[in-house]
């Protein structure tokens, strides 16, 4: 099914041959996330080849904050850039509304994701590493790194999810629908959420028509309706279990030692975890929702990594 309009801020201008190897690095944000974001930015300028892109999708509102950031190396584009006209911001609220299926509304969280999904169907480099702003790499990188044995890397951790994690279960069970798979089996299940996560272009393509095909419909109406639904168990479930893993390099090995929480983090807290980053992680990533300022994020990252 065709786009409503072309996307041509997302194309490269190059071939779109799986030989060249190309990759992208993407990060839908916001403008409370914006120095968080300047951080993961320059962390992309180091780590990554020159020939890496990176790829920022904001809402309308936010681009001129993001403006500062753009060049060569950076696009900032607008969710209305990456997502069909039927879809709307709702006036006065944090909602949008796709026109073309109203009810229910799209919260924020569910928008995110079908802009990565969009963003995943649209661009022209196979390789997509999808980085929110609140991680920051470490380690230069080249495309080998994601693309083990030249297949894109799939986190799994099997057995990650318990009777205790219900959305995560709610998750698997939407997904499991989406794709026209039985019912998952009673917990454990795999884990396929990472703080830092990898798609192969052409999966989210092959995925994205297997669920329009079942629903008979454009993949957006059929995913937006969902109150539950998460990218990165979609793609897993796909990936690993619709397609056997042949077109991946399963992985329990996410690359970025990750703080979760609520607690805002001490300088010592901070310096402690960072510490602890393990040899073949490229990347760390401090939650945004542990409310850690941004100045203790940085003095621990200058401690462990500058000192």
């Amino acid at each position: 099914m065709a786009a409503e309009r072309a996307e041509p801020k997302l194309a490269t201008g190059g071939p779109t041959t799986d030989a060249d190897g190309r990759m992208v690095v993407v990060t839908p944000t916001y403008a409370p996330d914006l120095e968080l974001f300047a951080d993961l930015h320059e962390s992309v300028l180091q780590c990554f080849p020159e020939d890496v892109r990176h790829l920022v999708i904001v809402n309308e509102g936010d681009i001129h904050l993001f403006r500062r950031f753009e060049g060569s190396r950076c696009v900032i584009v607008g969710v209305r850039d990456v997502l069909p006209g039927s879809v709307v911001p709702l006036p006065f609220s944090k909602l949008w509304l796709n026109l073309r299926h109203p009810v229910p509304p799209l919260r924020g969280w569910i928008l995110q994701q079908l802009v990565k999904l969009a963003i995943g169907e649209q661009l022209d480099e196979r390789v997509i590493v999808l980085a929110d702003s609140d991680l920051v790499f470490i380690r230069p990188v080249t495309v080998e790194t994601f693309t083990p044995g030249g297949r894109v890397r799939l986190y799994r951790l099997d057995h990650g999810i318990d009777e205790s994690l219900t959305r995560h279960v709610r998750w698997h069970a939407v997904s499991h629908e989406l794709v026209g798979l039985p019912a998952p089996p009673p917990p454990p299940l795999p884990d396929y959420v990472s703080s830092l996560n990898t798609w192969d272009r052409d999966v989210v393509r092959r995925m994205i028509r297997r669920v329009e095909d079942l629903a008979g419909r454009r993949w957006l109406e059929r995913v937006g309706k969902e109150l539950h639904f998460s990218e990165w168990t979609l793609y897993g479930v796909y990936a690993d279990q619709c397609e056997g893993a042949k077109g991946v390099t399963l992985t329990s090995e996410s690359l970025c030692h990750s703080v979760w929480g609520t607690d805002p983090l001490t300088v010592d807290g901070a310096a402690a975890e960072l510490a602890s980053v393990g040899p073949d992680d490229v990347a760390y990533m401090i939650g945004s929702k542990t409310r850690t300022p941004l100045s203790v994020r940085r003095e621990a990252h200058a401690r462990i990594f500058t000192s």
